[in-house]
């Protein structure tokens, strides 16, 4: 698959990440990362190998987008770091379509 990196055109593949990956220890992740075989990577990380670019370079975004579209598994930073004091607790007295609405954040329908 061809995508552009830091206004750089790349020929990726599947395979060619999982090769370029092999061997290399994942550093800590602390904000978006891509899984890769049974590793969890950065996302700058994993776009530094397969790039050979700095990592002020590229985004997270233009790296999460290719590796997405390899069929990678990648979570972003507002699935990883959401608080447990921020969900909607369900309230008494509610039918289970507004119950399912206020889980998700979304007003019910009166």
């Amino acid at each position: 698959m061809r995508c552009v990196i830091a206004r750089f055109p790349f020929d990726l593949t599947k395979s060619g990440v999982l090769e370029s990956m092999r061997g290399i220890k994942p550093e800590q992740v602390s904000g978006e990362s891509v899984i890769i075989g049974r590793r969890t990577y950065p996302v700058k990380q994993v776009g530094q190998v397969i790039t050979r670019q700095d990592r002020r370079d590229f985004s997270a975004g233009e790296v999460l987008r290719a590796m997405s579209r390899l069929g990678f598994t990648c979570t972003g930073r507002a699935a990883t770091a959401e608080p447990e004091r921020a969900r909607v607790a369900p309230r008494r007295g509610l039918s289970p379509f507004q119950r399912a609405s206020a889980l998700l954040g979304s007003p019910a329908a009166a």
